[in-house]
């Protein structure tokens, strides 16, 4: 069995499903007392957050080169960055260990492409959601048309996550915001959804909409255990 790496914390209420689901699946996949192998370092998200905001990528992937180098010495076979934003810095930090990276979007494009999808909504950050590090990888490395909603939807998704979500608050109101959200988007020819943000998984599920949803923590852990065990 290979180890997977972890850099998580960003935040740690998704990686501590991120975890769960590695356990889950290895389990599943060998039976008895098997268990994932996991070298993961798990990082302070407040001073990431304030980079974010202030638009320094670079620090953000200093930081986040640092850990995953530690990861690397630790003897992980392949990385996983535990959040989709922050795999804005994926080429940095690709270039900074020799182990490979299991990136979120193309595991989750492997996922749609399975599914005979041509044009997926993404919901995410502002940062997943604006900037071309995931939507442009899904249209030029896997040929998906990605569509977003609109900047004022864009915001009350993005708030949701930082405001709630990552501190570990589920609103009902906030629930039916993204529902609403989500129907708007499959109403503007999407024929699934991605939940673009390790944590929206904990506000939404497939059994609250007929639209299809992946979710990219569930998609991602899957992937990793295929790696692991495969």
């Amino acid at each position: 069995m290979k180890t997977i790496g972890l850099l998580g914390g960003m935040s740690w209420e998704s990686t501590a499903h991120y975890y769960s689901a590695l356990n889950r699946g290895v389990k599943n996949a060998l039976g008895g007392l098997h268990s994932a192998k996991i070298a993961m370092i798990s990082l302070d998200f407040a001073p990431i957050e304030k980079l974010q905001q202030n638009g320094d990528w670079p620090a953000s992937a200093v930081i986040l080169s640092e850990a995953a180098k530690s990861i690397e010495s630790a003897g992980a076979d392949f990385l996983m960055i535990c959040t989709n934003t922050m795999h804005i810095v994926a080429p940095e930090i690709e270039k900074s260990i020799t182990i490979p990276i299991l990136h979120i979007a193309d595991a989750t494009a492997e996922t749609i492409k399975s599914k005979a999808l041509k044009t997926v909504g993404l919901l995410g950050t502002k940062f997943t959601m604006e900037k071309d590090f995931y939507k442009g990888r899904s249209q030029d490395k896997h040929g998906i048309n990605v569509i977003t909603p609109k900047q004022t939807e864009r915001e009350i998704v993005h708030n949701v996550i930082m405001k709630e979500l990552c501190l570990g608050k589920i609103e009902p109101s906030s629930k039916e915001k993204y529902l609403q959200i989500i129907e708007q988007l499959a109403q503007q020819g999407a024929e699934a959804v991605i939940l673009g943000c390790t944590e929206i998984g904990m506000l939404v599920s497939q059994e609250d909409t007929d639209v299809i949803l992946l979710d990219t923590t569930a998609i991602h852990s899957d992937k990793a255990v295929e790696m692991a065990v495969g």
